[in-house]
């Protein structure tokens, strides 16, 4: 109710008091839709600030103002240097009006959705419009006044509270509370005038939670916190750092808890792929249940066979069909077979650890969700979020400082760049010759680098989960296993005339992994 036609009346005759004879000595915005206007009488300084942006507007009048140094835009020149005359307010309407001694004025529209601030040099001058884009307001307060209803009107409306369209939401909750919706005509009447005295003559001002919301009002109706003396003017600078302090409470509490949320759903949806695959895993026929039967079998394989039937004593020597290929021996599929049984428990390791560390995300999100009821204040939801690795001003400092994908893990930073430009960027710029440098093999993907600790050899776990990365990061990320280049940088160069991200690698080791972003918490 801070932008309400009542207060707004009880409001420009305060500024009346206190401005008459200040002149206007800035008028600048630092922020995206924020008008500031600096006034002194040559001994005391006084500041309004109008945020004119979207659906709710606000007026605030702090007691000091700091201009930044940077960002920030001279508005309105003709208005500096003009002296105030008196505030008012236009009749019926959220439009504050400063009137200046050489006849200009200055008009705040405090209503959404397109809040606006219009200037006129003179009377008969063009509008300068704050919001150029609404070029509706050049008129703004050059109409005829709204008027209020007549007694007789009122008398012979059965719904009279429907004939004050500035009554707002308040107001009319206040009649509810009263009895207005079960009274008759007469009653109904005696109340909209009961209603109107109050606000018109409030006795004090009143923060209030009302429907969700923290509201300055002149009624005393929802949850009253506080009750202030009839001085709009303190009421406003009371009121407005609470406003502010809450709706940032209240954006960064929902941020946060999407956040969290997020990350529990995605972390329980990676832990149940990863429990699925291992599923399939320990109930299908393995490579290596498949080598040996072939390898009982080889007395009845023809020579060139695609296939041969035999009993499974795996499964209670249930007749099995195993596909072969014509062009090796049988000895040999087997051979091949056994192999893929090793890279198979590597793979149910890393699956399980996958599962397992998800789930353990997972639970972790899921407490720290249940925690979040008891921070009740900005100050510390902001410890909490900082002392649990949530701050998104810590997670995103890297991301501001490299142009790359950033990991920390062992003391060691790991690097992915992020398309082909960037695979160029990081690896011919950013890596140095003794960095460890990381490539899905053989298809197209992210170049991975790991940057040297002088005098710290980097550790098998690191490199492996940074191989997890590279192939994570490629067109293997659905592949069981992956093998992945690994090798100094210095071993790798961009030959002339080569196509953004490709490179030449002269010596390199191959490590086995399962895609994946072991950091998905960071």
């Amino acid at each position: 109710m801070h932008n309400n036609y009542y207060f707004l009346r009880q409001l420009a005759p305060a500024l009346t008091r206190q401005l008459q004879g200040y002149r206007v000595v800035t008028c600048f915005s630092q922020e995206k839709d924020e008008l500031v206007i600096g006034l002194t009488n040559g001994q005391a300084e006084f500041w309004l600030k109008a945020q004119l942006a979207g659906s709710q507007p606000l007026l605030s009048l702090p007691e000091s103002f700091h201009r930044a140094r940077q960002n920030s835009v001279d508005l309105l020149p003709d208005l500096l240097g003009r002296t105030i005359a008196t505030v008012g307010v236009l009749p019926h309407d959220r439009v504050l009006r400063f009137l200046f001694l050489d006849g200009a004025g200055l008009w705040l529209k405090l209503f959404g959705p397109r809040p606006n601030a219009v200037f006129r040099p003179r009377p008969e001058a063009p509008a300068q419009l704050f919001q150029q884009r609404v070029t509706d307001d050049a008129t703004l307060g050059q109409g005829p006044p709204a008027v209020a209803p007549t007694q007789e009107e009122l008398a012979a409306h059965p719904d009279p509270v429907r004939l004050f369209p500035t009554f707002g939401d308040v107001p009319r909750h206040w009649l509810r509370d009263h009895g207005y919706e079960a009274a008759a005509q007469p009653q109904r009447l005696r109340l909209v005038h009961q209603v109107l005295a109050l606000l018109e003559t409030p006795a004090a001002f009143y923060v209030v939670q009302h429907e969700g919301r923290t509201r300055l009002t002149l009624l005393p109706v929802g949850d009253v916190e506080q009750t202030l003396p009839p001085d709009p003017i303190a009421a406003l600078r009371a009121f407005v750092p609470l406003l502010l302090g809450r709706r940032a409470y209240e954006t960064e509490l929902r941020q946060l808890r999407q956040t969290l949320d997020k990350r529990a759903d995605e972390a329980t949806t990676s832990a149940a792929h990863a429990r699925k695959r291992l599923y399939a895993l320990e109930h299908g026929a393995s490579y290596r249940q498949t080598a040996d039967l072939i390898m009982a079998n080889l007395h009845q394989i023809p020579a060139g066979a695609a296939q041969v039937e035999v009993l499974d004593f795996y499964n209670a020597d249930q007749p099995r069909l195993i596909k072969l290929k014509a062009t090796e021996t049988p000895q040999r599929t087997a051979q091949n077979l056994y192999r893929k049984a090793k890279n198979q428990q590597l793979e149910t390791r890393e699956l399980t650890e996958r599962a397992d560390r998800r789930e353990t995300e997972a639970l972790w999100c899921l407490e720290r969700l249940e925690e979040l009821p008891a921070l009740q204040d900005l100050r510390s939801l902001r410890a909490w979020r900082k002392q649990h690795g949530l701050d998104p001003a810590t997670q995103a400092k890297a991301a501001t400082e490299l142009p790359f994908k950033v990991f920390e893990d062992g003391g060691f930073t790991i690097l992915v760049g992020r398309n082909a430009q960037n695979n160029d960027l990081l690896t011919q710029r950013y890596a140095h010759k003794d960095d460890l440098w990381l490539h899905a093999k053989d298809v197209t993907g992210s170049h991975v680098v790991i940057k040297q600790r002088p005098g710290h050899a980097v550790p098998e776990a690191v490199v492996e989960r940074a191989a997890q990365l590279a192939a994570w990061y490629s067109r293997r990320q659905n592949d069981s296993l992956c093998p992945v280049t690994v090798t100094p940088k210095k071993f790798v160069r961009k030959p002339k005339g080569a196509i953004a991200g490709q490179v030449v690698v002269e010596r390199e080791r191959v490590v086995l992994v399962v895609p994946a972003n072991p950091f998905e918490r960071v």
